[in-house]
C-alpha cells in the first residue's frame, strides 16, 4: 500500500487488519500514536507503547505487483471466482 496523504504520506507498507464496516485499516509502522500505560505492579515504572492506529482506507493506493505502480482496483469475473486487476497495466491478481 502507499500512503496518500497525513505526516506519512509516500511511505509503503503491508496491511495488518481491515476493518470493512468502518471504512479503516491498519497499517504496519504508519500513523504510530504513543499510549501511556500505568505500572502494573508495586515498584514497576510505567511505560509509554508505540501502537498502530487505524486510517481511512481511502487515503491509501494499492501497489499493483506486476507493474509496480499505485493503481485503483478494478474487477472481472470468471465463472462463479473474481479477480482484481490493476487500472493501469490490466493485469490481473489476487
Amino acid at each position: 500500500m502507499l500512503i496518500l496523504s497525513g505526516k506519512d504520506r509516500t511511505k509503503k507498507s503491508k496491511v495488518i487488519k481491515a476493518f470493512p464496516r468502518e471504512n479503516r485499516i491498519i497499517v504496519e509502522g504508519v500513523n504510530i500514536k504513543k499510549k501511556h500505560q500505568r505500572p502494573k505492579k508495586a515498584g514497576q515504572k510505567g511505560e509509554r507503547i508505540e501502537i498502530a492506529a487505524p486510517f481511512p482506507m481511502s487515503t491509501v493506493k494499492l501497489i499493483c505487483p506486476k507493474c509496480g505502480k499505485p493503481t485503483r482496483v478494478g474487477y472481472t469475473r470468471k465463472g462463479e471466482k473474481r479477480y482484481r486487476r490493476c487500472m493501469k497495466c490490466k493485469g490481473e491478481f489476487e
